[in-house]
């Protein structure tokens, strides 16, 4: 231990010398046993303080005989001691964090941020994309912020700062290590060293920061090999973007902040600009953009629409936090600019995604018919995209800022509806394209019947999803809607009437003999032809629409229903008229091959897009 200084220039001197001696005495090279040793391990701080009143006599006498060598010597072993301390206690004395707690603490930020596990994006907005469970069993579902479990007794704790609604400033070193940090930080700047202090704190906390957004999932890759991925790689890495970059601007970046200004506030005045302390996050927050623009420069095409929008939205969210971190010297204003330019950019990447799937709808070039007048895929995929759009509805909203132009498209026509917002224009525009797409491609049946059949199944569903989407609801206009309906019932009115008025019209008097006698042989020959011919078209249309789809149940069901409350009276009434005559004579089941019941069974295989019947069919009529 240092002895006590006394007043008296001789005193002094031995002070001095002593003061060198311990100096010498814990340089690593000179002693490797004893200097191998770090001064500010344990509880003990005995040969730490020894230590610290050691340099400041050098530092003392230095400032009277600055051309000492031998002095300058000895500060320069000594730094270069302290610089080894302040690094082992950065490194090695941190506090540990489980990820449980930074989500935990993130779930207070507003109600209208997304969830700390961001979701991705399927046929709705809770759906496809839950908390991202294989990211946390990747991840063995927590990581550590640090080298190390903290060593003081109270490591495993961490005091939360809020500042603010988002920010969350967390102790990563316990207080004691905090004040050795600061402790050697003051005599480090004291003796000239604050360049050299710096630089160690720099070092060992951007390692990490780096460490802790590689756990979180944020691989360094260049923008190019951005873009050269799979879009169902990218989703997956878009998804842990969100997430890392939630924590590390809200938790991490503000904690290394706050952890650099209680080691070095005040100390030297050329810290002023901030820029040591960038460097500590500066790397990992274009580490984090570069991911972002990436993205927001990419191919355009319509499947990444929304998790632009989920980038776009958290990268918004997070500029005022950014801002706080970033904008407090003209050093960190790129940062903080370049991420007000990447949302802008992300912004215009939606609309021109948004403008191109409108003209892909247009311009969808399918020639194949869908088999037995089904919903075709484009309606199933254009309706469950605009129900994901219309979810986005406030993002959305305020970045379409005019309605689509309808110059071009043909015979579409957009409805006129006053007071109509843009977003509701653009979303109204996609389906009046899609329903004339839908008008060319059901021209592609050579069934008249299927014709209508197709555009009653596809206009229904239209109808459907807008109705079952209370945004989309309220942003079609409801007359339009109300057309929709009426296209959609118009349809399978025209589909009865082109499938069944053939057959309905076997069952009427046309050709019969006027008197009603069928004693003649003649006349006997017509009505039998009459039942054969009703046998045949309806056979004919049984076996054609039992192939056919009808999708949604309640509506197969209603089309059973309608088709049997026009064939059944009527066949009923012929069957009752006429049926005598031909069971008075030879082979009546040659003619009348149904009963009533046996129509009503039949008509139950309608729709199903089955080729085998799916209820047995008595083949005989009887009284």
């Amino acid at each position: 231990m240092l002895p006590e200084m006394e007043d008296g220039d001789g005193e002094a001197a031995m002070d001095l010398a002593a003061a060198e001696r311990l100096i010498l005495q814990f340089d690593a090279g000179a002693s490797p046993g004893i200097g191998d040793r770090m001064l500010f391990e344990g509880h003990d701080r005995t040969a730490a303080e020894g230590y610290l009143r050691a340099v400041d006599e050098i530092r003392r006498c230095t400032a009277e005989d600055g051309s000492s060598s031998r002095l300058v010597a000895t500060i320069q072993v000594a730094m270069a001691r302290l610089e080894d301390e302040l690094r082992n206690i950065l490194s090695t004395r941190v506090i540990a964090l489980e990820i449980e707690s930074l989500a935990a603490d993130l779930t207070l930020v507003s109600v209208s941020s997304a969830d700390f596990s961001a979701d991705g994006v399927g046929e709705s907005s809770g759906g496809e994309d839950g908390p991202d469970a294989d990211d946390e069993a990747s991840e063995g579902g927590s990581y550590h912020y640090g080298a190390a479990i903290g060593r003081s007794s109270n490591a495993a704790s961490a005091f939360s700062h809020r500042l603010g609604n988002s920010i969350r400033e967390i102790d990563l070193l316990p207080d004691d290590a905090i004040e050795d940090a600061r402790t050697v930080a003051e005599r480090m700047t004291a003796c000239g060293y604050s360049k050299e202090c710096f630089q160690v704190h720099v070092s060992a906390r951007k390692a990490a920061v780096d460490a802790t957004l590689s756990t979180l999932g944020v691989e360094r890759i260049s923008i190019g090999e951005v873009q050269r991925l799979d879009w169902e790689v990218l989703e997956g890495k878009i998804r842990r973007w969100i997430r890392a970059a939630k924590v590390c601007i809200r938790v991490v970046f503000p904690s290394e902040r706050r952890l650099w200004d209680l080691v070095f506030d005040g100390l030297d005045s050329s810290n002023e600009d901030d820029a040591p302390f960038l460097e500590i996050i500066k790397g990992a927050a274009i580490r984090l953009l570069n991911f972002a623009e990436a993205i927001s420069i990419s191919r355009r095409t319509p499947e990444k629409l929304f998790k632009i929008l989920d980038l776009h939205d958290a990268l918004s969210e997070l500029l005022p936090d950014m801002a706080y971190v970033f904008l407090r010297s003209r050093v960190s204003d790129p940062i903080h600019s370049q991420a007000t330019e990447i949302v802008d950019r992300l912004a215009d990447a939606a609309r021109g995604i948004l403008s191109e799937f409108e003209t892909a709808v247009q311009r969808d070039p399918s020639q194949v018919p869908a088999r037995g007048g089904t919903i075709h895929p484009l309606t199933r995929y254009v309706m469950n995209y605009i129900s994901l759009i219309a979810d986005y509805k406030p993002t959305l909203g305020e970045m379409i800022a005019s309605k689509p132009s309808t110059s071009d498209h043909g015979e579409a026509e957009l409805p006129e509806v006053e007071d109509q917002s843009p977003l509701a224009a653009h979303l109204t525009w996609v389906v009046v394209l899609l329903q004339a797409n839908l008008e060319r491609k059901a021209r592609l049946y050579a069934d008249t019947s299927l014709y209508h059949f197709f555009l009653m199944n596809n206009v229904h569903y239209i109808v459907h999803k807008v109705r079952a989407h209370p945004e989309l609801r309220q942003m079609i206009e409801e007359d339009y809607q109300r057309r929709l309906t009426g296209k959609y019932q118009q349809s399978a009115t025209s589909y009865r009437r082109s499938s069944w008025v053939r057959v309905i019209q076997c069952l009427t008097d046309d050709g019969l003999p006027a008197s009603g006698s069928f004693s003649s042989a003649a006349g006997r020959a017509k009505l039998r032809e009459k039942f054969r011919a009703f046998n045949a078209a309806f056979e004919e249309v049984h076996r054609a629409q039992s192939l056919w789809t009808a999708p949604d149940q309640q509506l197969r069901e209603e089309l059973k229903i309608s088709v049997s409350e026009l064939l059944i009276p009527a066949y009923r009434a012929f069957v009752g008229r006429f049926g005598h005559h031909i069971q008075s004579g030879r082979h009546p089941e040659a003619y009348i091959r149904y009963s009533v019941e046996d129509l009503e069974t039949a008509l139950l295989d309608l729709f199903e897009g089955s080729a085998h019947p799916h209820h047995s069919r008595r083949r005989s009529y009887s009284t």
